[in-house]
């Protein structure tokens, strides 16, 4: 089985980078050649994983976040980062969790190949 982690680092709005990747993990995950896909979000993207967001048009990624888990992507937040943005203490999307630098290392290792946004 094919391993696919993508690196997030842009903020969820403001660009179309979030929405891109949230697109081709959906894409890769529902795909035929079914491959381990594992998202984990670093910077300003760790607050995707908040829920209840909405863009000035009524319009958020946690639909596109919860189908992820759904279809067993792993969706880790980078600690560091989410503790700079005061996540730490907040709910997050069920499915969704706080990781580390050491697990970002080994899914690079273990990754066949690495995406980032």
């Amino acid at each position: 089985m094919q391993k696919i982690l993508i690196i997030v680092h842009a903020p969820p709005y403001g660009s179309e980078r979030c929405l891109s990747a949230l697109r081709l993990a959906i894409a890769l995950a529902g795909s035929d050649a079914q491959p381990k896909v594992e998202l984990f979000l670093m910077s300003d993207a760790t607050v995707m994983a908040l829920p209840h967001q909405q863009d000035a048009n009524g319009n958020g990624l946690q639909g596109m976040v919860e189908e992820l888990v759904r279809n067993g992507v792993a969706i880790r937040l980078c600690r560091t980062c989410a503790l700079a943005r005061g996540l730490g203490d907040l709910p997050l999307i069920p499915g969704t969790t706080i990781g580390t630098l050491p697990e970002l290392a080994q899914a690079t290792l273990d990754a066949d190949k690495v995406i980032t946004f």
